[in-house]
């Protein structure tokens, strides 16, 4: 007799529309049961990640590198590329980053380079002013130096530990040391995928980028506690019951959840992708394209590592309790001598090939064959019998007959 614990196969009143087992959660997704796909799928974005980085580095910005910024007023004859190239040859430099800031008549264009010098800074006012008739004075620079760009480093790292060991005390204190590793592992799971694809693209690490990656982190950890208490909540008492074990207890809340994870996902994305549109094609802000596009990235892989890594890494460590471990054997073997056949939820669904369930203790019996003992142990309420004797005729509450004459 063999049987399955994780089928697909759902209850014959389950709805079988895909949409409608996912907005009723009651789908029976076995996310629980492929949880070491996801390890694996994980994995491997962050190696590639982990190599980009090493490879490919980052673009930082002018605020952590240090470099010259120029701005000039934006004209029809002004476009990017004709800056970059006046800018370029002017100054030797072969680097320089153009965008346009703002709309309208206080539309400007922004030129950031490395650091120049006075007489390259100077060359290159004048070849802008030269070309697209422009005077000195309407062309600005400013400088900022390493030293500034490492300060505002510091800060940013300063910030992303204060913000980990902040998370870290309030898991430890809201659940237990187990399921704050597996929110802490989503967290750094969620930083180094943004900061690769980051660094594949080719984004520009800005301040604005840094405050991007803390709000995504603060949204991957809103998430994965969603999930959490509902876990919390389908466990509770767990072990006096069998029912479902740990993982499907916790498969389960993953499916009740699933659709509220999904829809704050999407809800979210749909202002980051207006602030995206909007500093990149109406107002032409690198600070806002800088801000659209960490949280974009970040709110995706979010929303993916709080259902897909979060949850089961703390249901793999919650696994390794003899408590747990106990109670989950009593609820196959219970299951076992019942010859049930579960889904991914712990519903069961049917019962093993082959297997007769015991009658029930006030069924009728088949009488007995003639000559056959009656049984040492009578059905309930019925008066045992001596081997031999003639069954009594029947009597009163008093055991004695009731001395009426039949009329």
């Amino acid at each position: 007799m063999t049987l399955t614990a994780h089928s697909p196969k759902l209850p014959a009143d389950a709805p079988r529309g895909f949409i409608s087992r996912l907005i009723t959660g009651t789908g029976a997704f076995n996310i629980m049961g492929r949880r070491r796909s996801y390890y694996l799928f994980s994995a491997v974005l962050v190696v590639i990640a982990v190599i980009l980085m090493l490879t490919r580095q980052f673009n930082l910005g002018i605020d952590f590198a240090g470099g010259t910024r120029l701005q000039l007023p934006a004209s029809a004859a002004a476009t990017t590329d004709e800056v970059t190239k006046v800018v370029e040859a002017s100054t030797g430099l072969t680097s320089a980053t153009v965008q346009n800031v703002g709309a309208g008549a206080s539309a400007t264009i922004q030129v950031r380079t490395a650091s120049l010098s006075a007489e390259q800074v100077l060359a290159a006012k004048q070849a802008l002013a030269n070309t697209f008739g422009l005077s000195l004075d309407q062309i600005s620079d400013s400088a900022v130096s390493e030293t500034w760009g490492a300060e505002i480093s510091q800060q940013a790292i300063i910030a992303l530990v204060v913000f980990l060991i902040a998370v870290s005390l309030f898991l430890w204190l809201r659940y237990e040391r187990r399921v704050a590793v597996g929110a802490l592992v989503a967290v750094f799971h969620d930083l180094v995928i943004t900061a690769g694809i980051y660094s594949l693209i080719g984004f520009e690490v800005t301040p604005s980028t840094v405050i991007g990656l803390l709000a995504i982190l603060g949204f991957s950890l809103y998430d994965t506690v969603v999930v959490y208490d509902k876990v919390q909540e389908n466990t509770k008492g767990l072990t006096s019951l069998l029912r479902r074990n740990f993982e499907e207890a916790s498969n389960l809340a993953v499916n009740q959840t699933l659709m509220r994870s999904l829809n704050t996902t999407l809800i979210a994305l749909l202002p980051v992708a207006g602030l995206l549109v909007a500093g990149v094609a109406i107002l032409g802000s690198g600070t806002l394209k800088d801000l659209a596009l960490v949280q974009l990235v970040g709110m995706v892989v979010s929303g993916y590592s709080s259902v897909f890594l979060a949850v089961p890494i703390a249901v793999d460590l919650r696994l390794r309790d003899p408590l747990i471990k106990a109670h989950t054997a009593r609820v196959a073997a219970r299951r076992k001598a019942e010859g049930l056949i579960v889904d991914a939820d712990g519903d069961p669904i049917g019962r093993a090939a082959g297997f007769v369930a015991a009658p029930a203790a006030d069924a009728p019996s088949a009488p007995a064959a003639p000559g056959t003992p009656l049984s040492s142990t009578p059905r309930p309420g019925v008066k045992p019998q001596r081997p031999g004797r003639a069954p009594q005729p029947p009597s009163g509450k008093s055991g004695r007959p009731t001395g009426k004459r039949p009329r």
